[in-house]
């Protein structure tokens, strides 16, 4: 029998302050949040990971058989550690200047499974094949072999890369989609909010609006 897991992904809010710096200054500084939001999940993990390093490729290598994935955007980063190769990415959901990305992300057959294409369903489609991609350290050159199979519900979903299906699960908080890639383990969300950030919302469940 298999033994249930626990995945612990932290997000953390980007300070006012910091999202002010010049863009080079922004790029190491995100870089060291995520880096924190990492250390934090391994601590809810119990998994000592020590030093998280990359191959020559920038992809993460595991440490200590421990696999790592981060993400890090204007307002947020987020990372998670797990026992297996993990993937998580995290999207403003938005309206985007171009409607040709709808036919980037997914083909007609995947949009049928949601209803239709509208923005929140792109970002979730997007965020959810980021992660997958991420875990399979293929990156996005992949993303043709990519497919949404099944949508389990507003949180969940399948996608098959090659011969391989992954479950992914979404948390949606503050206007924003995060979403890892993962077995059929639990996942306990941790969203941490600077005190300048006080007044943003928690966490609500999957949009249902369409666009025109």
């Amino acid at each position: 029998m298999k033994k249930e897991l626990t995945l612990y992904p932290v997000i953390l809010s980007v300070p006012a302050d910091a999202r002010q710096l010049p863009p080079r200054d922004l790029v190491v500084y995100l870089s060291r949040h995520a880096r924190k939001a990492l250390k934090l999940s391994a601590e809810k993990s119990n998994l000592d990971m020590g030093e998280p390093l990359k191959d020559k490729g920038g992809r993460p290598l595991p440490t200590k058989g421990v696999y790592w994935s981060l993400t890090h955007k204007s307002d947020y980063v987020a990372a998670v550690v797990a026992r297996y190769p993990i993937g998580i990415d995290v999207e403003k959901i938005t309206e985007r200047k171009t409607r040709g990305l709808f036919k980037k992300v997914a083909v007609p057959d995947e949009w049928a499974l949601v209803g239709g294409r509208s923005w929140e369903g792109f970002h979730r489609y997007w965020t959810a094949k980021e992660a997958v991609l991420k875990a399979e350290g293929t990156g996005l050159i992949a993303l043709s072999r990519c497919r949404v199979i099944g949508i389990l519900d507003g949180f969940n979903l399948i996608i098959q890369v090659g011969k391989r299906r992954m479950s992914v699960e979404h948390h949606y908080f503050d206007n924003h989609i995060a979403s890892i890639a993962k077995t059929d383990d639990n996942v306990r969300w941790t969203v941490v909010h600077t005190p300048q950030d006080s007044g943003l919302t928690g966490s609500f469940g999957p949009p249902d609006r369409r666009s025109p």
